[in-house]
């Protein structure tokens, strides 16, 4: 058995009320159990944390994609890890892996809940990013539901974000012009001059957002990619073309929210201008996932498109890492650098 001086985990204390706080969260010391047959005894490397998780802290919320997280349970996200013991014929001690981890320094996990991580992938940390949940939201939501065509205008709210600032670059991969809806000036420098987007609106500085949307896409929008929902969805929807296309990918304004979403109806609209609308979970595309990663990795490795990550460090800050997302300050995807490969 390998020898662990200490483990610690990451439990959900309380049920937040609005954004999450320091007392959602607690540490705790925890026993390492020995793994059974067909199980590997992991190192965490890299933990993944996500706005969607929230969903998971609603009081009595299950769903049909998981079931909500549990008071004094430990947190799950995606997650790297290495093998340090196996009882497995799939992997071996030293073997890099991936899949949805606890919230733990050591824990042991069903070989079958795991994905090995090619070692040659720099970083390896890039497994739950680019070709994680994050670039295959990204490559199916727009390309499946979106289905932009070369010369159509795609608006992207959320567009620094892990998921957006990879749509957006697939986007001017397929010939459109690109629009990018995001919060600070550094993001809209990221948008611009970075990634090479044609504009960037930053919407806490923007009175009228309808208008000025408006006036970026004066043709209207034909695909919206939204990440973000609530106002922001109001005032793109009206700038809408005729059999526009839009793909919900997540909505972030609305996570902390207690009560039901008040607001805009687009329904009208949607049969006026014969615009279809589809939301999505990655999960929905899991038959066609070689297909998406295999196109993502020659994008990358041919450096038509880049990825950013925003990596904290220390398994003490993943809950402030967390925390931090909905400051709006988080460019690309946000990590926690838990461990190093030995």
């Amino acid at each position: 058995m390998a020898k662990i001086t200490e483990n610690k985990e990451i439990v959900l204390a309380e049920y937040p009320e609005g954004v999450p706080n320091e007392h959602t969260f607690q540490i705790k010391s925890v026993e390492t159990v020995n793994i059974n047959d067909g199980e590997v005894l992991l190192k965490t490397l890299y933990i993944s944390v996500d706005p969607g998780m929230r969903g998971f802290m609603k009081k009595g919320n299950d769903d049909a994609i998981g079931k909500k997280y549990t008071l004094n349970q430990a947190i799950t996200s995606r997650g790297v890890a290495q093998v340090l013991e196996s009882k497995s014929n799939d992997f071996k001690k030293g073997d890099i892996v991936s899949g949805r981890l606890k919230w733990q320094k050591y824990q042991s996990v069903n070989a079958n809940e795991l994905t090995k991580v090619n070692p040659d992938l720099k970083p390896i940390s890039a497994s739950i990013s680019l070709y994680g949940i994050p670039g295959l939201s990204a490559y199916f939501g727009l390309l499946k539901i979106g289905q932009p065509k070369k010369g159509e205008t795609v608006l992207v709210s959320g567009a620094a974000g892990g998921v957006g600032s990879i749509v957006v670059q697939i986007a001017k991969l397929k010939g459109c012009k690109v629009v990018g809806i995001t919060g600070s000036q550094k993001k809209i420098d990221f948008l611009e001059n970075e990634l090479g987007i044609d504009k960037a609106i930053n919407y806490r500085e923007t009175e009228d957002l309808e208008a000025e949307i408006k006036k970026v896409c004066p043709e209207g929008v034909d695909v919206f990619f939204d990440n973000v929902g609530g106002n922001v969805f109001d005032a793109v929807f009206p700038n809408m073309n005729r059999y526009g296309r839009i793909a919900i990918c997540g909505q972030m304004s609305e996570y902390n929210d207690a009560g039901k979403p008040q607001g805009f109806r687009p329904m009208f609209g949607m049969v006026e201008k014969s615009i279809r609308m589809e939301g999505f979970v990655v999960f929905d595309f899991i038959k066609e996932y070689e297909q998406g990663l295999k196109q993502l990795a020659e994008w990358y490795n041919s450096k038509k498109l880049i990825y950013r990550e925003t990596l904290e460090e220390g398994f003490e800050n993943i809950p402030s890492a967390f925390i931090e997302l909905f400051s709006g300050e988080t460019i690309g995807k946000k990590m926690v650098k838990v461990g190093d490969v030995e």
